[in-house]
């Protein structure tokens, strides 16, 4: 692999992979496309709170929920089961929720659904954001599994013109898909490289270019496609 391939990620990357990458030839630059910000609200603050005292089923499918829901609950100790998605948001369940017990990690929502429902759980919390996608709480449903879904950040999209001609561009979410291209046009040779099956659908609306997802949901995954891209 020639040590000129430049990558873009379109979300910030831990220090971590972005050496990983120049180890092995590749110019990495991580520019994020949309901006986080917790939910303020008394009544999103009491909701949390009440639920840390109550027996629980618990769904977070990003470390941006589970942040946001230790910010509220601060020192209290839940004793709820989890289920969630992706290695980052399992390791982050862990650090903020050690009371509570993680019954299951799932590679992705379709994933995540079904083991709730083999498990036969009547009803769960959807922690999430107010972009979340549909594919998790309408297969839920669609199963007679009660959704109670809290809204606990929000998700503004941060457009920016990008004027480096990139060899692939990383999405994690459709959100940034949507961001990017709101503002940027790409060329026919840029391989696209996205976190599921539900980003990589975001990115076809916008171009026809190539596009390589990973079904496991994590950041190091879909740079690990890139990089064995262009390795070949």
């Amino acid at each position: 692999m020639a040590n000129n391939i430049q990558i873009l990620s379109t979300a910030s990357l831990d220090e971590t992979l972005l050496q990983k990458a120049e180890g092995q030839g590749v110019q990495l630059e991580a520019v994020s496309f949309i901006k986080i910000s917790a939910i303020e609200s008394e009544e999103l603050v009491e909701r949390v709170v009440d639920l840390c005292y109550v027996s629980a089923t618990v769904i977070f499918t990003s470390v941006n929920a589970v942040k946001a829901v230790s910010d509220i609950i601060l020192s209290a100790e839940p004793k709820w089961d989890i289920y969630c998605i992706g290695k980052a948001t399992l390791e982050a369940v862990i650090s903020q929720f050690a009371s509570s017990t993680v019954i299951a990690v799932a590679n992705n929502a379709t994933e995540l659904a079904n083991i709730i429902i083999e498990d036969g759980e009547e009803e769960v919390v959807f922690f999430c954001g107010d972009q979340r996608l549909d594919t998790l709480p309408d297969t839920l449903r669609e199963n007679e599994v009660e959704v109670y879904e809290v809204v606990v950040y929000h998700t503004q999209p941060t457009p920016k013109t990008m004027t480096t001609q990139y060899d692939g561009i990383l999405f994690f979410s459709p959100s940034a898909v949507n961001s990017f291209f709101y503002s940027n046009k790409i060329g026919p040779a840029v391989t696209l490289f996205a976190i599921g099956n539900t980003t990589a659908a975001a990115i076809k609306k916008h171009t026809t270019n190539k596009v390589v997802f990973s079904e496991t949901a994590s950041k190091e995954s879909v740079l690990d496609y890139a990089v064995t891209y262009f390795k070949k």
